[in-house]
């Protein structure tokens, strides 16, 4: 595993654990997250992904360790706008149009409604700000949740499976979006259990049944297994020693 330092992560987690219903999600969890490089989260449905990602939000109970954010404890009030986070079902109303539900949680957020346009334009919905969202396609819905995450211009975003269900073409553009947030500086983390995503990352931690398995590149991951793709690099991985 990496030996990580406060110097260089903008995200550490440190024998973390979660317990839900008597049973350990998160079994001694120790990462660190680098800020201008997309990191993804990889790992099938029921890993831990999720739970981590809320750990690190800091709307997780957790049973021991802890996660810093930019220094402070994950979900102390300071982080609130300087961390975005975007959930698995969309953040929007669906009865409001683009503008009045980005316009209503700038209200909410503290964040200058100047900002409204500028944020639908960086999520290519310009042309949609006045539309209602439920008549949004699935794509749209996605980027007008990224958009609310993005108002306050945080330091950090947080994405939990952001593409599921989305056309390839939906996805590379919001992939797109996404470096391009972390050419800025950004600490962009995107959770996924799709492995041609997998491939779009600059960096991967890899997580299966509570525990991480592996980190890195994708090309290190690759040559450390001598794998011929990631999904076979992923299971050389998780069978071996964590």
């Amino acid at each position: 595993m990496t030996n990580y330092t406060e110097l260089d992560h903008s995200i550490q987690a440190r024998d973390l654990e979660v317990v839900r219903g008597g049973n350990r999600v998160l079994d001694a969890i120790t990462l660190g997250i680098r800020p201008g490089i997309v990191t993804g989260l990889l790992g099938p449905s029921g890993s831990g992904k999720t739970t981590l990602m809320r750990s690190i939000v800091g709307v997780q109970i957790v049973a021991g360790g802890e996660v810093t954010v930019l220094g402070r404890p994950a979900g102390d009030p300071a982080l609130r706008h300087r961390l975005g986070y975007v959930t698995q079902a969309p953040s929007v109303y669906a009865d409001l149009s683009v503008r009045d539900n980005l316009e209503y949680f700038a209200r909410v957020l503290g964040a200058p409604l100047a900002r409204v346009d500028e944020t639908v334009a960086a999520v290519g919905l310009a042309g949609h700000a006045e539309q209602v969202v439920r008549t949004l396609s699935g794509g749209e819905r996605s980027r007008a949740s990224l958009a609310v995450a993005l108002l306050n211009d945080p330091e950090i975003l947080v994405l939990d499976e952001p593409t599921v269900g989305l056309d390839p073409v939906l996805r590379a553009d919001l992939w797109r979006q996404f470096h391009g947030l972390a050419d800025r500086g950004k600490t962009v983390l995107v959770s996924t259990h799709v492995m041609d995503e997998a491939e779009r990352c600059d960096e991967l931690v890899l997580i299966r049944e509570g525990r991480i398995v592996a980190d890195g590149p994708p090309a290190e991951l690759l040559a450390r297994t001598d794998a011929e793709n990631l999904e076979a690099a992923f299971l050389a991985l998780a069978e071996g020693p964590a």
